[in-house]
């Protein structure tokens, strides 16, 4: 029997792209797979084309809200689906047919795994390779590199608070994606392109620097268990620094107060004055 894969896809403001999005889902070649279209408060035509595929497909679910945010709509997708394994879907995001069926084989044949995602490309007003770093942990907890549409265990979500509405910004992917994965947790990447993030000419949401700045610090705060040791490594480090630096100040202030070294000086003071005349003089 085929294990279920619910399929979470919030929508804000996204109707003109909904359908790619869903018949990319429809093309799949894993049948056992249930869609839960999450309308985060949307105005355009949003309720109309999700009921159209509610209709025609009985694994289509439809759920509404009021506009939350992207956190909240995929946490309230998930609250309503039922399947063994999430993949959360953007509403103007793509999937190729054997994504599914090539992620749950893997997680069959291996089903220590955690997550398990694939090479990616971008599409729209950009097309080409989305060029990800390979995943390492230790790289990973100071810089994403696992896109939203990894697919894992429901298991493993049931045992964090899920996505942080905290997240308002984004990054809520990576909050997440911090809270299932350890040092020794095992990430599988799919040496194939299987998704396909669309590039829009003029993005909907720009994040500011001080956005920026604000989130890199939410996500210190969440997972202050990850980084506090090696902020204290960096505070040991800033410490013995001061504290060389500090011994170097007393050992110059000892040798300056030193008899031989005030001797040097009131003997060649008045040398290097004339040195100094003469040589200016020179230029002149």
């Amino acid at each position: 029997m085929q294990k279920t894969v619910s399929i979470i896809v919030p929508c804000y403001q996204q109707a003109e792209f909904l359908s790619d999005a869903l018949n990319s889902i429809v093309a799949q070649t894993y049948c056992n797979w249930e869609c839960i279209i999450v309308n985060d408060g949307s105005t355009d035509n949003t309720p109309s084309v999700a009921s159209n595929y509610c209709q025609k497909d009985a694994r289509f679910k439809y759920v509404e809200q009021d506009n939350q945010g992207l956190a909240t709509a995929r946490n309230n997708g998930i609250k309503a689906s039922i399947g063994e394994y999430i993949l959360p879907l953007d509403a103007d995001d793509l999937i190729d047919p054997t994504y599914i069926e090539k992620a749950i084989n893997h997680f069959q044949d291996y089903p220590e795994t955690s997550i398990v995602y694939c090479r990616a490309k971008l599409f729209g007003a950009v097309n080409q390779d989305w060029d990800l770093p390979k995943y390492n942990y230790e790289s990973f907890i100071w810089q994403n590199c696992i896109f939203c549409s990894a697919i894992y265990k429901r298991s493993d979500y049931n045992k964090t608070i899920g996505y942080n509405p905290n997240m308002k910004y984004g990054f809520e992917d990576w909050d997440l994606w911090l809270s299932i994965l350890s040092k020794g947790s095992i990430v599988f990447q799919i040496d194939e392109p299987l998704f396909f993030y669309r590039k829009k000419s003029q993005s909907m949401t720009t994040t500011t620097h001080e956005q920026m700045r604000a989130l890199y610090s939410i996500i210190y705060n969440n997972h202050k268990e990850i980084y506090e040791p090696y902020c204290s490594h960096l505070l040991e480090y800033k410490n013995a620094s001061l504290l060389l630096e500090e011994e170097a100040h007393n050992a110059i202030l000892k040798v300056k107060e030193s008899k031989s070294y005030r001797l040097g000086y009131f003997i060649l003071h008045p040398i290097y004055k004339l040195l100094s005349i003469f040589k200016r003089n020179s230029y002149e």
